[in-house]
């Protein structure tokens, strides 16, 4: 006989790290869209299934919270953009500048957020885009190996990059005066031109 009486799923009990995660998964997921004056604690907490307070008890300040979630967006930018280190080093540049180029075309209005402070002021949200920015440089130093004295060209090009993608993907799809391959290849020769000059 069948037992009538439908049983309710049991609710596992979350340690103080997977909570951590949980709550910046939800967070990272709303602030791709909403800037950060705009997120509703009270939503986050609903939308894990706890209270307010206890939402406080792990993340001490809104700012808090949303520096958590703007440095798991920053380590999934990296991942993201990963090239395939089993390719040539020229051919693992040109596949981390694509995927960076898609990556801001995808999200560029989180990129210009994380670029410019998204209305928080505080210097930890620089660092986010800080690491962003050295851990691609030591890519590309690694697979072009690039001397140390010329790191800072590196980086630089990256904000240069970063520049060209988000004026490139503020255009209508149909009028980009450049394909994505275009905009990759004068990117790549931009960086190569750059390192001639300063070598």
């Amino acid at each position: 006989m069948l037992n009538s009486v439908s049983e309710s799923p049991v609710r596992r009990r979350l340690s103080a790290d997977e909570r951590r995660r949980q709550l910046v998964a939800i967070g990272l997921a709303k602030i791709v869209e909403t800037p950060i004056q705009d997120l509703s604690m009270d939503d986050i907490a609903a939308e894990a299934g706890i209270s307010r307070g206890l939402l406080f008890h792990y993340f001490p300040t809104k700012t808090d919270y949303y520096l958590a979630c703007i440095a798991a967006a920053g380590r999934r930018i990296l991942r993201n953009t990963a090239p395939d280190e089993s390719h040539a080093g020229e051919e693992q540049v040109r596949e981390t500048t694509r995927l960076m180029v898609e990556q801001i075309e995808r999200r560029r209005s989180f990129y210009l957020a994380l670029v410019h402070g998204h209305g928080v002021a505080d210097p930890r949200v620089s660092e986010v885009m800080d690491s962003v920015r050295d851990g691609s440089t030591d890519r590309v130093v690694k697979a072009l190996d690039v001397p140390e004295r010329q790191r800072a060209v590196v980086r630089a090009w990256w904000a240069y990059t970063e520049d060209r993608a988000l004026t490139w993907s503020a255009v209508p799809t149909g009028e980009r005066p450049v394909s994505v391959e275009q905009l990759v290849e004068e990117c790549v020769a931009a960086l190569h031109a750059l390192l001639r000059i300063s070598s």
